[in-house]
């Protein structure tokens, strides 16, 4: 490493540049999503490159709370007199999770060589780092998983925009929120306040993604108290949009060409199976009347809770449709989790 690269800020200060430039040049050529896709494609290709990056650490993690509380505000009165509809469709997640363990477990052992524990939790589509958490205490190899997961991540959030926009027809321009200079300024300080504090409070129980979910349950009781009338602004889901990019990107630091050729190919592959398992399941809602195209796709898309929240906003999609299919997805396969670790965790030689 160049000498003026060894400090983690010169490193960070490098990322940055680096992800500025990529939302500058996506911005220049009217490409989709420049806050979210620039930096993410130009922090791909330097991790690729073994350029020094460095994360942003809790003000990436700070950057998810903005889309928690954009979530919460979205939960109104007329949102939750609405989840009844949502019962039969939801109800499915459980078939749709079973499926995807019976075909990708085999699928990752059988095709790929993984062990047991290391297949199941790449198998599982749950956050990135739960299930890393997990297959490791499992026995599981933690640099695969974060590999096959980021990988994940990474296909999903690239091809969701071009099955949204070419074959549901749906635009990526909606109005993410209001300029900040038109907001109120107490209801500003209350969505900091809520996201801070949710964020920190979830973390204090161990409620499981706290960074979004906590400010999320925070801000949504806010605003069926009739207290938060506003997303937040503009400005803040476009950082977040900038850092979650970046951290897409640089998951895929000093990967090898070993690894390119099994681990990353493996979770390219697997992604193709989800894409099918997925639209089955998304055309199934529509097909049902549970759900319209465009929510359906996004809900039952195997992406990040952040990332899908992401395109749920910039395509004007039934935002609580969305973020109930992810939150039932997730707790069961976090749920599941401990008890998938008891069969999968190698078993100890005797004595």
């Amino acid at each position: 490493m160049r000498p003026q690269f060894q400090s983690p800020h010169a490193r960070r200060l490098l990322t940055f540049l680096l992800a500025a430039i990529g939302t500058a040049l996506f911005w220049l050529l009217s490409l989709p999503l420049p806050f979210l896709f620039g930096p993410m494609a130009l922090c791909l290709a330097a991790a690729l490159a073994h350029l020094p990056l460095k994360g942003f650490g809790q003000v990436s993690v700070a950057a998810r709370t903005i889309l928690g509380v954009a979530v919460g505000a979205s939960i109104t009165p007329e949102v939750i007199a609405e989840m009844p509809r949502m019962a039969l469709s939801v109800a499915l997640i459980p078939v749709f999770i079973a499926l995807i363990a019976l075909i990708g477990v085999p699928f990752f052992r059988k095709f790929w060589g993984f062990d047991a524990p290391t297949a199941y939790y790449a198998a599982m589509p749950g956050g990135l780092q739960d299930m890393v958490i997990f297959g490791t205490e499992a026995g599981g190899n933690p640099r695969a998983l974060s590999l096959i997961h980021a990988t994940r991540v990474l296909m999903i959030v690239t091809l969701a925009p071009v099955f949204l926009t070419q074959v549901y027809g749906a635009g990526l321009t909606n109005p993410i929120g209001a300029p900040a200079a038109t907001l109120p300024l107490h209801e500003l300080a209350i969505m900091a306040a809520a996201a801070w504090i949710g964020w920190k409070g979830g973390e204090r129980i161990g409620l499981f993604g706290a960074s979004i979910l906590g400010p999320m349950i925070l801000t949504a009781a806010l605003s069926l108290a009739d207290v938060i009338h506003f997303r937040p602004p503009a400005e803040a889901i476009l950082a977040a949009q900038f850092f979650i990019g970046c951290g897409i990107g640089i998951h895929f630091l000093g990967v090898t060409w070993g690894e390119l050729t099994r681990v990353v190919a493996a979770g390219i592959a697997y992604v193709l199976v989800l894409a099918v398992l997925a639209a089955v399941f998304a055309g199934a809602v529509t097909a049902l009347g549970l759900g319209q195209p465009v929510p359906a796709f996004l809900a039952f898309a195997p992406g990040g809770q952040a990332e899908m929240t992401v395109l749920a906003i910039v395509t004007g999609a039934d935002l609580g449709f969305v973020i109930v299919h992810h939150l039932t997805r997730i707790v069961l396969v976090i749920v599941g989790a401990p008890v998938a670790a008891r069969f999968l965790a190698p078993k100890a030689p005797r004595g």
